[in-house]
């Protein structure tokens, strides 16, 4: 098929005219330009698959890259849907490519094959042994700038390397940090694409076998790449190599990670004879939603330009609410909240918890949202906190890991090596470290080597110490060294099917089980260390969930088989994976309301949207200026987009900052909204009053005798929380009569000061 043919085949025919002639797409390089929820996952599954059935493409020859394993193994999944041959295409993370392509040809930059990923707080350890006069806090923003340095290709000799860190003492930090890692033989996430490049560019056979192999090369969320990442695209593209990359550069959230928007809007520039493709079908949200949306975003200046349409109809209008305080923000959401999933009648559609999402900009904005739910007993999970691979006891075990896989690994021996208690003082260890790095070292960089040579010299509690973990290295070493037993398992092993399992009782002081694959090292390793006596004495002050943390990595590491590779696959999936916090596969009976940061809600959508703090200080911040207010811009654009079927706008007049109580202006992007989609709700602040201000006074939508009932609760900005008693009809129109928490019972004339009301339920 090549295109034009009048036959579509049966797995085209869902697609729309835009996507399909983004499938149909060839010889030239393309950008797709892809709105918020236009479909671009199914175009770029569809595409492959297209390229294997249609255009007779070898699957081999295909490589696609993304930002997350799950999306690069849902992409996999639903092209092996369409034709089974996609599943030997390859489909990586930027990241993960890397690690691939270093795996093979790392030696070329002097690496072994087995060399460790080191991740932020391995970076910060490794400084802290080259300047062991900075403090902590400052090696994390050194590590930070050596961080966004290789994001943006920049070495310790680069002339732009300024506009990470002018100071002289970063540029020579950097360059020792450099050599250290290097000597050690590991690598840090940037590296990971750093060095292909420089393997790419000076070895000029390398760079051509590897464009020989791939033909066809694939980016989703191309919004999100960094300098490095596209100057591996680049090296990656020969002359003919087709070049198809999809992303939303409105979407582009991430200029803090490294992100650089330029990428997307260059992109023409740089693979000359580029074509654009716009999806601007959006299958999630209503027109409404969508026009909010489109109205801020449109004022950005740095941006190719799309018009997103909706066929689910106009939907409701977004509702702006204007309330007193934080305070009663918490309340209003917690109010709409219940409303839904607890209705009056039974007529009322259902709605689970889960389809409610809180949004903000800061984590520390869910202090007033959850204990306001705790209060109501509203069940909720806050996304983005600490990670299961960032705690303490998780990263203990995969210290014991790396070390050996690398005994070279100055950062994991230092870990580890007297944890718990082994009699080993810092003094003891600082000399097996120095006597790896000295002259006489033999291999050089071998700390298990050094240890065993300084064994004699240590005093009897030093030395059994270092002994016992020694031979714990040794044993493990030698266990996936093993044969493995008919079926997969290590001779002696249970084959007692719970085995492995995490523990059903947290209460329980069975030991962890590992029987089925790595499983069996994990648990040797973290049981014979000691490791799990040590967190298990400390139960009576809250580190049971310890113990069930560390089975959890036994059980994960069942999946891989317990040899040298099996272990190598493992840390490298961890390393690549551990910031990624799944927050769309909810286990079953899941329903919680979802308490989430802006940036946290890319990828997700919720029916029920409430964007909270949406006051000038908080979002945005009064210091985001020219390309950072633009960002800025386009977050909101992303949390508005999140909304399938109803969208909420919290500003409040007073916020608790900094530890006292602030007046707070409306946020300036709420002046860039298309009033026309609006309906504002609770008293507006002065500015927004004021013609030319913040829009027009006019936005404000009337009530009539149909929107009051008796029952409804409400909000009065000088009253406080009320229930509607009756609404009755006179000659200037309905009078509502209100009966306030204080034992006030008010009446008002609803035209004329129904505004004043917030409307939050129906609990009366």
């Amino acid at each position: 098929m090549d295109g034009k043919t009048t036959e579509i085949a049966p797995y085209l025919e869902a697609l729309n005219d835009e996507q399909r002639e983004a499938v149909f797409h060839w010889e030239h390089p393309l950008l797709i330009l892809a709105g918020a929820g236009s479909g671009k996952t199914r175009v770029i599954t569809t595409k492959i698959a297209y390229l294997i059935r249609e255009r007779g493409l070898d699957p081999y020859s295909i490589l696609a890259v993304t930002f997350t394993n799950k999306a690069a193994r849902e992409m996999a999944d639903r092209a092996r849907l369409i034709d089974e041959r996609a599943g030997q295409a390859m489909l990586r993370t930027f990241h993960s490519f890397g690690a691939w392509f270093l795996r093979r040809n790392g030696a070329l930059a002097g690496l072994d094959s087995s060399f460790v990923i080191y991740d932020d707080d391995d970076v910060v350890s490794l400084l802290a042994t080259i300047e062991e006069d900075i403090p902590k806090p400052e090696l994390r923003l050194i590590a930070g700038g050596i961080s966004r340095a290789k994001d943006y290709f920049f070495s310790p000799d680069s002339p732009e390397l300024d506009r990470i860190n002018y100071h002289p003492r970063f540029r020579k930090i950097y360059a020792r940090y450099e050599e250290k890692l290097h000597s050690i033989g590991n690598v840090d996430f940037g590296d990971l694409i750093k060095k292909p490049v420089e393997i790419l560019r000076e070895n000029g056979a390398v760079s051509s076998r590897v464009q020989d192999r791939f033909r066809v090369i694939l980016v989703d969320e191309y919004q999100d790449a960094n300098i490095a990442q596209f100057e591996l695209l680049k090296e990656l593209a020969g002359p003919a190599t087709y070049v198809c990359v999809v992303g939303d550069d409105d979407q582009s959230i991430y200029r803090f990670r490294g992100a650089e928007v330029r990428n997307i809007l260059e992109f023409p520039d740089r693979f000359r004879g580029a074509d654009i493709i716009r999806l601007q079908q959006n299958y999630r949200s209503t027109t409404n939603i969508l026009r909010l949306a489109s109205s801020v975003v449109a004022h950005n200046e740095s941006r190719l330009g799309k018009e997103l349409f909706s066929r689910r109809g106009e939907g409701k209008k977004p509702v702006l609410a204007f309330l007193p305080s934080q305070d009663e923000e918490a309340a209003f959401c917690a109010d709409l909240i219940e409303r839904t999933v607890k209705p009056k009648t039974a007529a009322t559609a259902p709605v689970r918890w889960s389809d409610w999402a809180i949004l903000y900009r800061t984590n520390a904005q869910s202090l007033g949202f959850e204990t306001e739910f705790l209060r109501r007993g509203i069940p909720y999970r806050v996304v983005g906190t600490l990670k299961f691979y960032e705690r303490e006891e998780i990263k203990d075990a995969l210290a014991l890991l790396s070390f050996l896989v690398n005994s070279r690994d100055e950062i994991a021996f230092r870990r580890v090596v007297n944890k718990p208690a082994r009699g080993l003082g810092k003094a003891t260890v600082d000399r097996i470290v120095e006597a790896a790095s000295g002259p006489a070292a033999n291999p050089a960089g071998d700390l298990e080597a050094a240890a065993r040579s300084l064994l004699p010299e240590l005093s009897p509690k030093a030395s059994s110490g270092l002994r016992g973990f020694l031979t714990l290295i040794e044993e493990g070493r030698a266990l996936i060294a093993q044969p493995a037993g008919p079926g997969g398992d290590r001779p002696g092993n249970s084959q007692d099917p719970k085995r492995g399992r995490r523990t059903e009782n947290p209460e329980s002081r069975e030991e962890l089980r590992g029987s089925e694959g790595l499983s069996v090292l994990v648990v040797k390793l973290v049981t014979d260390s000691g490791l799990a006596d040590h967190y298990r004495l400390h139960e009576e002050i809250g580190s049971v969930p310890r113990l069930n943390n560390l089975q959890e990595l036994a059980n994960a590491a069942v999946e891989y088989p317990a040899t040298m590779t099996g272990l190598l696959q493992f840390l490298e999936h961890i390393e690549l994976d551990r910031s990624l916090e799944d927050t769309t596969n909810k286990e079953a009976g899941n329903n919680t309301v979802t308490l989430i940061t802006f940036h946290n809600t890319k990828g997700l959508e919720f029916r029920y949207v409430i964007m909270t703090g949406i006051e000038q200080g908080v979002f945005p911040r009064d210091d985001k200026k020219g390309e950072d207010l633009e960002e800025e811009r386009r977050l909101f654009y992303v949390g508005a987009t999140r909304a399938m079927d109803e969208l909420y706008l919290v500003s409040c007049a007073q916020r608790r900052m900094y530890g006292r109580t602030q007046n707070a202006e409306p946020s300036l992007f709420l002046r860039e909204i298309d009033n026309a989609v609006l309906r504002i709700i609770g008293s507006s602040p002065h500015q927004w009053r004021t013609p030319g201000a913040y829009g027009s006074p006019h936005a404000r939508e009337d009530r009539d005798s149909r929107d009051w009932q008796r029952g409804d609760r409400l909000y009065h900005d000088d009253y406080g929380y009320g229930g509607v008693l009756r609404v009755r009809e006179t000659g200037d129109g309905p009078v509502v009569e209100v009966f306030f928490e204080s034992g006030k019972e008010l009446r008002f004339l609803s035209r004329q000061q129904g505004s004043a009301f917030t409307r939050i339920g129906n609990d009366v």
